[in-house]
């Protein structure tokens, strides 16, 4: 059973060991926030920054909050599979999270994510009906991101040099989906990580 505060485990996943850190809420949880982290090839683990504010930023709001490691990212088995693979990942830690907490089982997720976790949340989607999506920074251009709902909240940063803002709005604008700009922000949101959480915690209760 998982205690209060921050614990982190390994759950079987579909390529083998799959790794999760749960943040857990002050009180009873509203639900569960799984939570994407960016691209395994080029270093993304579920401590990355942004995923790591993402999380405390849910259990804060008080939400379960689910990050994993894909596999092939720190102590998961496998190997990187395009996305593909990493949809299963996220909804074997989706399962693990409804299983751990059944009193939130049967309410629909948050499903956040961060650059390459931003499109496996779109593919999550699919599968499972969300309460709400936050993509932050999302790997629009790099990876066939599917349109998402319309309360979806959308971070980027003006001068991120991985995905373009251009590229973001072109992908929003046939959408009519609002995009939240931080300017003078790259993509990994340096010395901006309190101000994203700030941000995203004033929308959550609009």
């Amino acid at each position: 059973m998982i205690v209060r505060g921050e614990q982190r485990t390994i759950i079987e996943g579909p390529a083998g060991a799959l790794e999760v850190v749960v943040n857990l809420p002050e009180a009873a949880p509203r639900s569960i926030a799984l939570v994407a982290h960016p691209h395994p090839v080029h270093g993304g683990t579920l401590d990355n920054k942004v995923a790591q504010t993402l999380a405390k930023t849910f259990a804060t709001l008080g939400y379960v909050a689910v990050r994993f490691n894909f596999r092939g990212a720190g102590r998961s088995e496998g190997s990187f599979d395009e996305g593909v693979g990493e949809t299963d990942d996220a909804l074997a830690a989706l399962a693990f999270g409804r299983q751990e907490f059944a009193e939130v089982a049967a309410k629909p997720p948050v499903l956040a994510g961060f650059s390459f976790g931003s499109y496996v949340q779109t593919r999550v989607a699919r599968k499972v009906d969300p309460e709400r999506m936050v993509l932050v920074g999302a790997a629009v251009g790099r990876f066939p991101v599917d349109p998402v709902p319309a309360d979806t909240i959308v971070v980027h940063g003006e001068e991120d040099d991985v995905v373009p803002l251009v590229d973001v709005l072109a992908w929003a604008r046939p959408q009519h989906l609002p995009v939240i700009v931080f300017p003078g922000c790259g993509h990994f949101f340096h010395g901006r990580l309190v101000q994203l959480q700030r941000v995203l915690a004033g929308m959550w209760h609009r």
